[in-house]
């Protein structure tokens, strides 16, 4: 979801969906290990990435049917996964309808959006960040969250970055303050981590990641930070949030403003290359 998640959404406890992912995922490990498997073998065997067969086992990405088909032969399940995956589907559907109205008119444009832009100045995009990185937001949110509140929401922001996966991949560009990168959010290690992740993600081919230094004096956009998407349709659309009040922008005029303000803030930031530089020196600071 965004990054201040204020709305509340169906709890855990009466939403199935969170123990049935769970449960597949520990099968999923246990049939791996008893296949005298590492999440790398499985990864590779299935065409899938570790870091995806990692957080399903663990529970916090979903294991989508074409997963499920994929390992199912390699883990000897003889269509014991496959078998469970009406029930995924069904699930699934659930869970895409579990958010507020106004966050699923988002979700459902940044899911399948063929761009997306934009400018953080609190914190790393929800696309781009760790387990660890989500977790500590949600674990520091005021009012406090129950700790399966927090493991549901780390779970569901997870489940998003599967749009990396996407393919053709849709074009991503994201602008961040650097304070916004050297905020230690969740501590050292954490922050350590939520680094790399930016140097690898902006390493792919769709992906420009820039910073805009604390240092330039000019800046076009005061109002807080924002999202462009490109829907299917061609559609361009805005996205705001402020303490909790989500605004979804459609009118062509005000997008076309947003639009027109991010394009100045990438000609000020720093180049593509020249922000991993600075992500790396950061890194190295630490």
């Amino acid at each position: 979801m965004t990054e201040q998640e204020t709305t509340p959404e169906t709890p855990p406890e009466e939403d199935g969906t969170a123990h049935l992912f769970s449960a597949l995922g520990k099968q999923i490990k246990a049939l791996r290990e008893h296949r005298g498997l590492t999440q790398r073998e499985l990864a590779d065997a299935s065409h899938f990435g570790v870091d995806l067969i990692s957080a399903i086992e663990r529970g916090v990405r979903t294991p989508q049917p074409d997963l499920l088909v994929a390992v199912d032969p390699v883990l000897g399940a003889h269509g014991a996964l496959s078998a469970a995956i009406p029930d995924v589907e069904k699930a699934l559907t659930r869970t895409r309808t579990r958010h507020p109205q106004w966050y699923r008119d988002y979700a459902g444009l940044e899911a399948q959006a063929l761009e997306l832009h934009h400018y953080g100045n609190q914190v790393i995009h929800g696309l781009l960040q760790t387990e660890a990185y989500a977790r500590a937001i949600f674990t520091q949110r005021q009012p406090l969250l129950s700790v399966d509140m927090v493991e549901k929401r780390v779970a569901d922001r997870l489940s998003r970055q599967s749009v990396f996966e996407a393919w053709p991949p849709p074009q991503y560009s994201f602008i961040f303050e650097e304070a916004v990168l050297r905020r230690p959010i969740g501590g050292r290690a954490v922050h350590q981590e939520q680094l790399r992740r930016l140097l690898t993600v902006g390493a792919l081919r769709n992906v420009r990641i820039q910073v805009m230094e604390t240092s330039c004096e000019e800046h076009p956009n005061m109002d807080g930070a924002f999202t462009l998407l490109t829907a299917k349709n061609e559609q361009r659309v805005g996205y705001t949030e402020v303490q909790g009040f989500p605004r979804l922008i459609t009118d062509a005029r005000e997008v076309r403003e947003i639009q027109a303000r991010y394009g100045i803030m990438q000609t000020m930031a720093l180049r593509p290359p020249a922000s991993m530089a600075l992500i790396e020196k950061i890194l190295g600071e630490q």
